[in-house]
């Protein structure tokens, strides 16, 4: 018989944070935040703190002599997790460097790089972002006996986007197309090969793309009783934020990972749950208790950010979805100076001249242009107020412009780093050995395969010298000089005892090879100059080039601010932003004008032909996000008559979603006078 043996209770540290939380928090919240173990949902309305009671439920934690180690949470973008975490470390003295935290796909990240022998690849694995992911398509399409000429098919992002949405929803193939995109059943047998190809092009390769993330993580933790004993050892505090866009996958990770015993505490509000499109599913906060009997309810409904006369009328809009989880959230601000302004135009040219006129008057009255906000339900709805502000010299920023990591410059100095980490990437070897001059495609195809059939291509240790190989490989005559340079310049990327450090690597790559590349190739050379010292700053804070490798490929696909916040917070300072509303989620302006409320617009037209009621209040939500972004000043417009219009039918009736919402909650402008650019 085994001899019982109990470990006693660790004494207080003398590091605890001394919190008041009862004062710290409001009551809402402190219930959430000092609520004992076990599986709790956080209902958390628009502007009432989420992240305040997150941040002080990790700080709590710690307090109660958990373990940082043993905690887990889960976001949705390296952002937040990176400002919860930094929160935290200035409420609690204590040291916090073994907690993970961060986005699912960077936490599986960190997981696979541990475990991804036990499924085929090595632990040197590549990120395949959006456009490794395309290129190696279009070469899979091109080998396969697919004719392509006589009939459409679809092109590569296409396919990528059918094949992720499946994934991500746990569904067929077969069952997204006859769904979503039926004009391609005449090719499903062919899409269907090609996502084959597709997985095992990866796995041949070494490489992942970020669906797989997930999926291959989810597989470790469902297939390996022992890995899945070990993390759920290990996290035994899961916290995760934004729940309601979390989809099958993520879903499934956080049961295997909390498994029967471990303490589950998700946030979220399925009111602003707008991303059904891309595969997320409110049913998994809405039937949270159906997967946690036990779990505690927590609503917290006070609202900081906006006035009560936005706030009432935000609620009003709301209300009307029958699916949801019902809340009512009330403001702790006083009386603002207006109520919600609604306004009819004649046409596009002065819903975009009262835009840009009532901002400058706005700008006049103190008011800063990073406090001001238009937005949109779709980006091309933004034309005239582009159009407007320049020409009358406003400045703007539009949110879906190109992200620093997605720059060509940037990806082709990764490609020299992935391929010497991961000799088996064939995305980045091509790329790398495409800048030199004379090797097109065809020479790019021949120099791979020759590089494959060399017996280090296959090893996992790089070799002390890629020269001694590499020169070997029979080159173009115009390309010989450069190919010697960059077989040297790859040398200086290794040491006996693995890989220079990442801002090594860069320095070398851009010494070596790549400024001359950048000086002969674009015309402005300074400017991409300076990105490239840019991301050799960043690299200054990795030591390993695994771990700044896979940050680099999340940071270009998964978030939405890339390099720092330092940068975009001093063009906010200097502009006026613009934005789809699915990307102002988690913003908040002092003044907010929404346009193009008009049906067909925003409700979305797509939406009101399909009658489906499910997509109608996923486009409700987004109409509730929008106007909670604002703080004090909120404009509703849309023009009365629409030139552009396809139809010819030049009447627009404004959104429906005005029916939604006592007439008295707003106040009519009537805008007159010249429409004249």
């Amino acid at each position: 018989m085994a001899r019982e043996y109990k470990l006693t209770s660790k004494p207080p540290q003398s590091g605890s944070s001394g919190i008041d939380y009862q004062a710290e928090l409001n009551e809402q919240q402190h219930e959430a935040v000092t609520s004992p173990p076990g599986h709790a949902l956080v209902i958390a309305g628009a502007g009432s703190g989420k992240t305040r009671t997150l941040t002080y439920r990790v700080a709590f934690l710690l307090d109660q002599q958990v373990e940082a180690k043993n905690i887990l949470l889960l976001t949705f973008t390296n952002k937040a997790s990176r400002e919860m975490l930094e929160r935290v470390k200035e409420l609690i003295p204590q040291d916090t460097s073994e907690l993970w935290g961060g986005t699912f796909h960077s936490i599986c990240n960190r997981i696979l790089r541990r475990h991804a022998d036990e499924i085929g690849f090595t632990r040197s694995f590549s990120i395949l972002d959006s456009d490794d992911q395309k290129s190696m398509m279009r070469e899979l399409v091109k080998n396969a006996d697919v004719d392509t000429k006589n009939r459409r098919f679809p092109k590569a992002d296409v396919l990528l986007t059918i094949f992720s949405l499946a994934q991500n929803t746990s569904s067929s193939i077969e069952k997204i197309i006859q769904e979503s995109y039926d004009y391609f059943n005449e090719w499903l047998d062919q899409i269907v090969g090609l996502q084959r190809a597709y997985e095992k092009k990866k796995l041949e390769t070494n490489s992942m793309d970020f669906d797989d993330l997930l999926i291959l993580t989810l597989k470790l933790l469902r297939e390996d009783a022992d890995l899945r004993s070990l993390y759920q050892r290990k996290f035994r505090y899961v916290l995760v934020d934004e729940y309601q866009d979390t989809n099958a996958i993520q879903c499934a990770l956080i049961d295997q990972l909390v498994g029967e015993s471990n303490s589950l505490m998700v946030v979220g509000d399925d009111a602003q749950s707008i991303y059904s499109w891309r595969g997320a599913d409110m049913q998994n906060i809405l039937n949270f208790h159906a997967r946690y009997p036990d779990a505690l309810v927590f609503k917290i409904e006070t609202n900081y950010r906006s006035s009560p006369e936005i706030l009432e009328l935000s609620n009003a809009a709301i209300r009307a979805n029958t699916e949801q989880i019902p809340k009512e959230l009330s403001a702790f601000r006083e009386i603002g100076s207006m109520a919600p302004a609604v306004i009819p135009v004649s046409d596009p040219r002065a819903q975009s001249n009262f835009v840009a006129q009532r901002i400058e008057e706005l700008i006049g009255e103190g008011l800063e242009m990073s406090e001001i906000a238009v937005l949109y339900r779709a980006h091309y709805q933004s034309m005239e107020v582009q159009m407007e502000f320049t020409a009358r010299d406003l400045p703007f920023q539009i949110t879906s412009g190109l992200r620093f990591f997605e720059q060509a410059h940037v990806k082709d100095v990764a490609a020299f780093i992935r391929f010497v980490v991961n000799r088996r990437d064939e995305i980045s070897f091509k790329r790398m050995v495409g800048m030199l001059p004379g090797i097109g495609a065809v020479s790019a195809q021949k120099l791979w395969q020759a590089w494959l059939n060399l017996p280090v291509a296959q090893h996992d240790d790089p070799p002390l010298s890629f020269s001694e190989y590499l020169l070997e490989l029979k080159v173009p005559k115009k390309a010989a000089s450069q190919w010697e340079q960059l077989c040297y310049t790859l040398d200086e990327l290794v040491t006996r005892d693995g890989y220079q450090s990442p801002y090594d690597m860069i320095y070398s790559i851009s010494e070596g090879v790549y400024d001359d590349y950048m000086r002969d190739s674009f015309d402005n050379y300074e400017q991409r100059k300076q990105d490239i010292q840019q991301l050799m700053q960043y690299a200054q804070s990795y030591t390993e080039v695994d771990e700044f490798l896979g940050q680099l490929a999340l940071m270009s696909s998964v978030d939405g601010q890339p390099n720092g916040k330092n940068k975009q917070a001093k063009q906010d300072e200097e502009s006026i932003t613009l934005s789809t509303i699915h990307q102002a989620k988690g913003l908040e302006w002092k003044a907010v004008f929404i346009i193009w409320l008009a049906d067909g617009m925003f409700p979305n037209q797509r939406v009101m032909e399909t009658d489906d009621w499910q997509q109608f209040e996923e486009e409700r939500r987004l109409f509730y996000v929008a106007l909670t972004r604002a703080k004090d000043q909120l404009y509703l417009c849309y023009p009365m008559t629409n030139p552009r219009s396809y139809t010819g039918e030049y009447v627009v009736n404004p959104s429906r979603f005005f029916e939604d919402v006592p007439p008295e909650l707003l106040e009519e402008w009537q805008v007159q006078g010249s429409t004249e650019w």
